[in-house]
Parts: structure tokens; sequence; C-alpha cells
């Protein structure tokens, strides 16, 4: 079977290169067979300075490092390729560039966050069902083994809450939990699941704390730091005892352990999560921003 060809839009994310070594690089660790990138856009957005900032060195580094061509338009990439990664690290771009590449009909991953608001959430649902193409979206911490591990534990009973942590760095064009904060709500619907109900956040200048109630009565938080801790993690609240979870306590870097989900994906066209649970992230997000500014509780 001949190897998938990959197509790549947003090089202004280390995510970009990341990916790129695992699929090209056949010295690499990690090194996941069966596709290689073989053309991308760069594409960036000027008025943050995060994207218009490095999506020029992480072009060369492609072209020149990892043999990658690079396009003049996103319809090229989508033309030549086998399956799309959508890696711009704006997610307020994600919606445009999807309306661009869905008629081609090529199963596209979308990086975090999936975009900015539930209304962009369900027009992109809305493409994607009307193009009849597959589109998933994650970040890549629901794939960590240091998370799987525990999750997979059936000998504690059921799950009945999570408190979840990692760093929460605030940018203002992806507002509040939209930009770092992301990653951890992640875990805790990888953690809880779809279903929650109603949050409230408290904030000050160096902490988020976010808490959610699920329809079924289970509680789950999450804690953002803007003190130096870079670290991920959660505590996991079973019937029979809690477990802790952390994110960097296995040596497969969690790009690997997403980028193979990623690759079951653009094989058999079926997202690794539901888009409904995608949508409800973009929306518990949203509720927690507002909870956030009010300092209420915001219904989900």
């Amino acid at each position: 079977m001949e190897d998938l060809t990959i197509g790549m839009i947003g090089l202004d994310t280390s995510h970009a290169i990341a990916f790129t070594r695992l699929l090209n690089d056949s010295d690499e660790t990690y090194h996941i067979k069966g596709a290689k990138v073989e053309t991308a856009f760069p594409g960036g957005t000027e008025d943050f300075e995060l994207s218009r900032s490095r999506v020029g060195g992480f072009t060369s580094e492609l072209r020149d490092s990892f043999g990658v061509s690079i396009a003049d338009t996103m319809e090229t990439v989508a033309d030549k390729s086998d399956a799309i990664l959508l890696e711009s690290v704006d997610g307020r771009v994600h919606l445009e560039q999807l309306r661009k590449i869905i008629s081609y009909k090529k199963p596209i991953f979308i990086d975090k966050p999936f975009c900015l608001s539930t209304e962009d959430a369900q027009e992109m649902i809305r493409l994607s069902e009307l193009y009849e193409t597959p589109i998933m979206s994650t970040s890549a911490l629901r794939f960590s083994e240091g998370l799987t591990s525990v999750l997979d534990n059936q000998t504690r009973g059921k799950i009945i809450g999570a408190d979840c942590f990692g760093p929460m760095e605030l940018q203002e064009q992806q507002p509040g939990f939209f930009w770092y904060g992301i990653h951890a709500v992640e875990m805790l619907f990888t953690i809880l699941g779809e279903g929650s109900d109603r949050v409230v956040t408290v904030k000050n200048d160096d902490h988020d704390l976010l808490t959610g109630v699920w329809k079924d009565g289970r509680i789950g938080t999450v804690r953002g730091n803007r003190k130096g801790n870079f670290q991920f993690g959660a505590v996991v609240h079973f019937e029979g005892g809690s477990e802790f979870v952390s994110i960097h306590s296995k040596q497969k870097p969690y790009y690997a352990s997403l980028l193979e989900q990623i690759m079951l994906f653009f094989e058999n066209g079926v997202s690794r999560i539901p888009l409904s649970e995608t949508k409800e992230i973009i929306r518990f997000i949203e509720a927690a921003n507002e909870s956030r500014d009010s300092g209420k509780s915001v219904l989900i």
C-alpha cells in the first residue's frame, strides 16, 4: 500500500514541525509509517504576533529540512493531497480555511482550537455534513499515554469527577481558555465525556479556576496557572479511589500518540472524538470565558 500524501495548511505553529518530523523522518524514535507531508501552504495571521513572527522560519524548515513543497494556495494543497492537517495556530481563521478546502472531500484534521465560537463550530460541522467530508479536532493531551493508561483501568468503578491543571498563558486574539487553557479542558472532557450543564470561573492575575457541573451531578475542575509551572496533569476520581495523572510521565511524546489517532482517522474517515463533543467543548469554553468576565455561573 502506498503512503498517504499529506497536505499541511498553516505553518505558524511548532506542531507543523513536530508532525512532519514524526511522519517524514524515518530515523525519528517514534516515526509513524504510512504517510508523508508532501505539500504545505504557509498561511499566517498578520495581527497575531505569535503567528506572524513564526511562519517564515517554520516554512523554511519544512522546505529545507524535510523536502516539503510550498504551495501558493490552500486549494493547491487540497488538490494534491490524500488528507489534510489544518494546523493554523489562529482559531479565528479555521472556518474560512475550511470553506476553501472542504469541497475537495479529503479528510481534515483541525488542530486546536477547533474555532472560537459555537456559531463557527456549528457551521464547520454543517459543511462537513454537506460535503460528506470527515473532520476531526482535538488537543494532543487527549491521547497522552499518561491519561489513557489511567482511564483504561477498569478496577476502580465509575468515574465520579476530575480535577485537571496546566499552564494558561493568555492571548488577546484567542481569548481566555481558548489559547492554552483548552488543553486542560480537553483532558476534562476526555475523562468525563459530554453532558456539561453549567460552569463558573474564578480568576486573578496568576490563576484561573473553572468549575463545571455535569447534568448527572458530576463535577470537574480546571486550574490554569500563569506562575511558571508548565506541568499538565489531573486527578481522576473513581468510585473506588482517586488516581493521579502525569501527562509527562511516559517516554512517548503525546504528539506521537495523537498523530497515530489522526492516521487512523485518515484511513477510515471516523473521527476519534464525536463532533458533538467538539462543539460542546467550544461552548463550554465560551461559557467559561463569559464567567471569567461576569463572575457568575453560566449555562452551557
